[in-house]
């Protein structure tokens, strides 16, 4: 049931038609009005009113309040994935901002239903996050606040320790119970091949080739007694969801963690793409269909807030909605392809228009399938960094000012990319948690050029260990050497890699 009043509930109904009329396909959205203590309660929540209780929403609720208080912020819009989805619309907006809103809302919903990385996520999330909240809940009136919170508080510090990209893999080779193998693998061994000739045997199964898989199935196997796990894992947190010495309660907080983070995840993947067909559409509309003569002043104001940027910024909306517009100008004009690429005439580049018209076509397409890595990476142009004023920009410590570092696309896209990927955040994996020794666990940093912060790692690193309740060692790089970071309960010790002991089984 909505709130709505009657008239913004004839603009709810006219923009969804308009929407649905170009092309948008979205879950029923239910709007609902509210003011802003609830707008900002429900932000703080990450927009489910019903999440379990922690101290950490109501800091991020007095956050957003005295943001909102003094006139640093102002939350216009609240949407969430899922089916039916769930809007919120600020109370004593004026109806210029409420159309727009519902605008912005019908593209976001559109992007939630079809981008394919929305896909894995849970369409019930509202009701989940309601069961998560009684659980919790039913934990601490069992076993304390106190104690259910801090537990909590260290499951949150470790949620970006997740494969992010693990919903998207399945097995793809299907057996065809119909296919008969040509060549059957010899049940005797495991390495021979199954000859029906004798004078073949030396020519399908060579004696040197079947002593060398021995040998490297003797150490694989050598390999994997003394560690554990035999692969690297990903997933931190379901490796201590399933290997770390836990009460059930305290499993079941890590799965909840765990699940959340993997709902919101997508949604971090695809930040500019999401807000930019987002602004796409309300932009579109608003001009095209929704606002009259005298709101169009009012809407530009709204508008240009919303995408200002500043020369040493970010904004994601602005970013966004550009990349769509090029793309559709792009792919309207035919300026893709080898023949574009290889063309070095510019006063032919700058004229170039084949009428194809295919832009819409091509930014839906894009919306279907691409994430903000992805996106970035095949559709940033030289051109397009060029018109839009990006380049790369540091800090002078003498004139106290940001400066244009750089102005080589190829910097540029790099250094684009690398914030991007895994959220600019360090990429850690389980390498052994040696089980038949110590039962310390060891962790490994893929280093990427940059050093992790020595007081976020440590703390991460205790958080851990109250998990594993055994030693924590990771293999990473400070001060551009090559350590191993342990902390045992009571300290942190760092060693050189070159200063390990060789042999002792655990190198």
């Amino acid at each position: 049931m909505s709130n709505l009043t009657p008239e913004l509930e004839r603009e709810r109904q006219k923009i969804c038609r308009l929407a649905k009329e170009q092309g948008l396909d979205f879950f029923d959205t239910i709007f609902e009005i509210v003011n802003y203590n609830q707008m900002n309660q429900i932000a703080a929540y990450g927009g489910f009113p019903v999440r379990y209780p922690h101290w950490r929403f109501g800091m991020e609720y007095e956050q957003l309040s005295k943001s909102y208080e003094y006139g640093l912020s102002k939350i216009y819009e609240l949407v969430i994935n899922n089916d039916p989805c769930y809007a919120y619309l600020m109370e004593g907006n004026d109806i210029v901002d409420q159309k727009l809103v519902m605008a912005h809302v019908f593209g976001h919903c559109d992007f939630f239903k079809n981008n394919q990385w929305f896909s894995p996520t849970n369409r019930k999330m509202m009701d989940a996050m309601a069961n998560h909240g009684t659980r919790i809940r039913r934990y601490m009136d069992r076993y304390g606040v106190e104690v259910v919170e801090d537990f909590i508080d260290v499951c949150l510090s470790l949620e970006n320790l997740i494969d992010r990209h693990s919903p998207y893999v399945m097995d793809v080779i299907k057996e065809d119970p119909n296919k008969k193998e040509v060549v059957e693998i010899e049940k005797t061994d495991g390495f021979r091949l199954k000859v029906h000739r004798d004078y073949m045997e030396k020519f399908i199964n060579p004696p040197e080739l079947i002593a060398q898989a021995k040998a490297e199935a003797a150490e694989r196997q050598k390999f994997e007694r003394r560690h554990f796990p035999p692969e690297p894992v990903r997933d931190v947190l379901n490796f201590l969801l399933n290997y770390a010495p836990l009460e059930s309660w305290q499993q079941d907080v890590i799965s909840i963690v765990r699940e959340e983070a993997y709902y919101f995840a997508p949604q971090g993947m695809t930040k500019i793409m999401n807000e930019g067909w987002a602004s796409y559409w309300h932009s579109k509309l608003m001009t095209e269909k929704i606002a009259t003569a005298a709101e169009i002043i009012d809407f530009a104001d709204r508008h240009s807030g919303t995408m200002a940027m500043s020369p040493s910024g970010f904004n994601p909306y602005k970013v966004g909605i550009e990349l769509f517009r090029d793309i559709e100008s792009r792919w309207n004009k035919g300026r893709y392809g080898k023949e574009w690429d290889e063309c070095q005439d510019m006063s032919a580049r700058q004229t170039w228009d084949t009428k194809e018209m295919r832009g819409r076509e091509k930014i839906f397409e894009v919306r279907r399938n691409y994430n903000d890595v992805t996106f970035i990476d095949e559709f940033l142009t030289e051109e397009f960094c060029i018109q839009n004023r990006m380049f790369v920009y540091k800090f002078n410590k003498r004139t106290g000012q940001f400066e244009v570092d750089t102005r080589d696309f190829k910097a540029i896209k790099a250094k684009f990319l690398f914030q991007l990927t895994n959220f600019g955040q360090p990429i850690i994996n389980v390498i052994d948690a040696n089980f038949e020794n110590r039962g310390e666990l060891l962790l490994a940093h893929m280093f990427e050029g940059i050093e992790m912060q020595p007081d976020y790692m440590q703390a991460t690193m205790k958080n851990l260990y109250k998990i594993w309740q055994r030693p924590v060692n990771l293999a990473t790089v400070l001060d551009s050497e090559r350590r191993i970071v342990s902390f045992d309960g009571k300290e942190i010790k760092s060693i050189l890699l070159s200063d390990l002991p060789v042999g002792d089984g655990n190198s």
